[in-house]
């Protein structure tokens, strides 16, 4: 059973998908009613660049960004991420 994920037998560790939560942190700016510049804008970036890169799955937001996010969609911040299991 070489490279799956058993317990007891091989690390079975989540890992988060970049291309999902980005999906996500764009659906729920949507939801929100923001732009990406007003995301920016709230977030005080001085670009808009770093949240394109996170709805892209080109990046993921610092744990200090997620918590902002995470109070400003009212979400926990594990709802914000997508994690899928190893394989």
């Amino acid at each position: 059973m070489k490279g799956q994920c058993v317990i007891g037998k091989v690390a079975c560790h989540p890992v988060i998908n970049l291309q999902k939560t980005g999906k996500n942190i764009k659906l729920m700016r949507e939801r929100r009613g923001l732009s990406v510049q007003g995301l920016a804008d709230y977030m005080e970036f001085e670009a808009v660049q770093t949240v394109y890169n996170w709805q892209a799955g080109k990046a993921l937001p610092t744990l200090e960004n997620l918590k902002i996010l995470s109070d400003l969609f009212n979400t926990p911040m594990e709802e914000i991420l997508i994690f899928e299991q190893a394989s």
